[in-house]
């Protein structure tokens, strides 16, 4: 009965009347006021983030606790997880390859939705009682429309459906997830595997934020190189159909796939509903969540900030889950009816002879939801302090770290229905609160690259009203 009425209320969200003209009019809107800045800073951003690593250099009195860099890994550890592997195969299992296109522009236009994000969260930044920077919607939506009572209305009901969706999205569904994959991969007891994870999760956030970016920014490039390099041996040895698998997700997107053997037949709103809803599930652009990572770092200006949290969702969506689509795509795998995880070890598997394909997703899963775990940890007591203050925040630890355990070893069905109507909630007001404050993002964003183009002067001025 409950799975049935997340399911229900998920469908109206998720339907083609709410979230997803919202989520791609915000993305296409904000990309045309700021005159295609995810396309034009792409590189720069990329060097930003990849090679300067951090404007801490520049001074020594930056406010912040991570850098740059390890801003960046602990919002793609939140978001390169399960959805990559398990999504994007649910994704084609009931959409058709075509959804994997409707994947891709809900990252590139949420790519501007990200920079917004990541920019309100920046400049809105304040301190906890114990000193600690706290920011995100929950805090910069208070500053977005011109009626405070209506702002603090969007900043608490994201601040109440971002601590609700940590359990979901960030905490059951990834340890379930583990627990399966290692289950049905070597055999694991799920308690075994839940007790490790409990104890490896709470280790961690002891150590609050810096201690979460210093276990991000080891790991998180691990295993991104992991697994993309392993989809990129497969694509090479099926390197002749990479093309068909292109034209197919193409032409698919508006055609629908019918059905075929187990396969759950598609039409053009099917693909385009699962295409926006795993998209969204995999970057997490325009729900906000990154943007509460993108305040804790050290950085001179929040166009800045805004540029390098932009880059995540590139990663994530036209790198990571492209990988894995293509492989689904070319070894044929996606019309065997299988969904899920399954659907993506079954190709790498395919696409590997003998049983690496297996073991390559197997770890993979558990490195991705491991990072997530920690990641949207950080999101949830960000939130839990804007609620009830600082002494909230230990107690959820604790909780976070107890569910973890009992997501392993339960079954989710109705978790994952759940998780889906968080995200949705908490899109829809940050993406209001995005719009509204568009004319302010786009105002400073273009003062700011006037003077610094290719981000190479941020030492010589700071944001007038800012620091």
């Amino acid at each position: 009965m409950l799975q049935q009425t997340f399911e229900s209320i998920s469908s109206v969200l998720w339907g083609p009347f709410v979230l997803i003209p919202l989520l791609l009019g915000t993305g296409l809107y904000l990309t045309i006021r700021l005159g295609g800045l995810q396309f034009k800073m792409l590189v720069p951003a990329m060097k930003l983030a990849f090679v300067k690593r951090s404007d801490s250099g520049l001074a020594a009195d930056l406010e912040g606790d991570i850098s740059h860099y390890q801003a960046l890994t602990t919002a793609l550890a939140a978001t390169v997880g399960v959805g990559n592997i398990a999504g994007v195969a649910t994704a084609i299992h009931i959409g058709g390859p075509g959804a994997v296109f409707w994947m891709w522009v809900t990252g590139l236009v949420g790519m501007a939705s990200k920079y917004a994000e990541a920019f309100m969260g920046s400049r809105y930044r304040t301190k906890d009682a114990n000193g600690d920077i706290s920011g995100g919607p929950q805090y910069y939506l208070e500053h977005a429309p011109k009626n405070k009572t209506f702002g603090k209305v969007l900043a608490i009901s994201f601040a109440i459906f971002a601590t609700l969706a940590s359990f979901g999205i960030g905490n059951m569904t990834q340890s379930n997830a583990v627990a399966g994959q290692l289950q049905s991969s070597f055999g694991w007891d799920p308690t075994l595997v839940g007790l490790i994870m409990a104890v490896g999760v709470g280790a961690v956030l002891i150590g609050g934020i810096k201690s979460i970016g210093r276990v991000t920014a080891a790991f998180v490039p691990f295993m991104i190189i992991l697994y993309v390099g392993g989809a990129l041996i497969i694509l090479a040895l099926h390197a002749s159909a990479i093309p068909g698998a292109l034209a197919l997700i193409i032409t698919d997107a508006f055609t629908g796939t019918a059905a075929t053997g187990g396969f759950v037949g598609s039409v053009f709103l099917i693909a385009l509903q699962y295409g926006v809803a795993r998209g969204i599930f995999s970057n997490e652009s325009g729900m906000g969540s990154a943007a509460i990572a993108a305040a804790a770092a050290k950085t001179r200006h929040p166009v800045r900030q805004g540029l390098v949290s932009m880059t995540q969702t590139f990663i994530d969506t036209i790198i990571v889950v492209t990988m894995t689509a293509l492989v689904i795509v070319v070894t044929d795998a996606w019309q065997t009816g299988i969904d899920g995880a399954p659907l993506t070890a079954e190709a790498f598997s395919i696409g590997f002879p003998g049983t690496q394909g297996h073991f390559i997703v197997a770890v993979s899963v558990v490195f991705f939801a491991f990072s997530t775990v920690l990641g949207w940890a950080y999101y949830g007591e960000r939130s839990t302090e804007r609620l009830v203050g600082v002494k909230g925040v230990k107690f959820y630890r604790f909780a976070f770290t107890i569910v973890v355990f009992i997501g392993a070893i339960t079954e989710l069905k109705a978790v994952w229905a759940f998780s889906d109507m968080m995200n949705a909630l908490m899109a829809i007001p940050n993406l209001i609160g995005l719009l509204l404050a568009s004319g302010l993002i786009v105002r400073e964003t273009k003062a700011y690259l006037e003077k610094d183009p290719d981000l190479t002067n941020a030492q010589d001025f700071l944001a007038p009203d800012w620091k």
